[in-house]
């Protein structure tokens, strides 16, 4: 069965962008429930349990389960590997990566250029769901937002790094405020 992910920081490490008992109550609620409920449903297919949860995303259009079933493991699988991906990619000690800054660069005509159309569309999104930067089946990098817990996996893209855009990411602290939280989501992005 799946576990939680262990994180690289403390609660607290990500002040005072990211506030402690948001970290902790996104973390240990929201995340663990996304993973109990994908768990749960798993338990009546061990052919899927031999998976990773990637790959059951990757191959969720083949998958064959009733219809309940495949919208429960594509919305809490999907909550699941969202969240961990989330997680990893942020830190607080930067971990630059170069390659990447090069890719945006010659992508999207400048690191300020990028942030920006990936800003604008996470205070955009309607409702909830994730901005992503993923590379897409070409290798080419592609920013788009997905609602609920849609997973670039099962488009057959690779996720890069994500922003949580539901409200449980930044409530407690920044209430309505997703402008505010999305701007300091960039220091504590740990790869740019």
């Amino acid at each position: 069965m799946f576990q939680l992910p262990k994180l690289n920081y403390s609660f607290d490490a990500l002040e005072p962008y990211f506030d402690t008992k948001t970290m902790e109550i996104h973390y240990t609620k929201h995340h663990q429930t996304y993973l109990d409920n994908f768990n749960k449903v798993l338990e009546n297919y061990p052919k899927l349990q031999k998976m990773t949860a990637e790959n059951i995303l990757k191959n969720l259009a083949n998958i064959e389960v009733g219809e309940d079933d495949w919208i429960k493991i594509k919305n809490f699988g999907g909550g699941y590997v969202n969240h961990n991906i989330f997680w990893k990619n942020l830190g607080n000690k930067k971990q630059i990566d170069e390659k990447l800054i090069k890719e945006i660069t010659k992508q999207f005509g400048g690191l300020e250029k990028f942030k920006e159309q990936f800003s604008e569309l996470a205070k955009t999104h309607f409702g909830s769901g994730w901005v992503w930067l993923v590379k897409d089946n070409n290798k080419k990098l592609q920013i788009y937002s997905l609602a609920n817990q849609d997973s670039p996996y099962t488009l057959g893209h690779t996720p890069i790094f994500c922003l949580d855009v539901w409200e449980h990411a930044y409530y407690l602290k920044y209430q309505n405020r997703r402008a505010e939280f999305i701007t300091n989501f960039w220091r504590v992005l740990k790869l740019i």
